[in-house]
């Protein structure tokens, strides 16, 4: 997997449920929170989409450095 945007979002994803659905929202709205353009979102959710569940984790996981605990999604958004 690659990182063509060479920009990441601040998130953990161990403390997002497992559902695809809701990966690909936390991922979304931590990435608006972030100031990435709707066009890069779209990209990196087509890129997930285009296979299978594991390269739809795989590819938001390249897409993710969480940073710290202090500024990370968690399931009550």
């Amino acid at each position: 997997m690659e990182n063509k945007i060479n920009k990441t979002v601040n998130l953990d994803l161990t403390t997002i449920d497992s559902n695809i659905f809701a990966i690909f929202g936390a991922f979304s709205r931590q990435a608006r929170r972030e100031k990435w353009t709707q066009q890069e979102i779209d990209a990196v959710l087509e890129e997930a989409k285009s296979g299978d569940y594991d390269h739809a984790i795989a590819t938001i996981c390249e897409y993710c450095d969480p940073e710290d605990d202090s500024n990370s999604e968690n399931e009550e958004d």
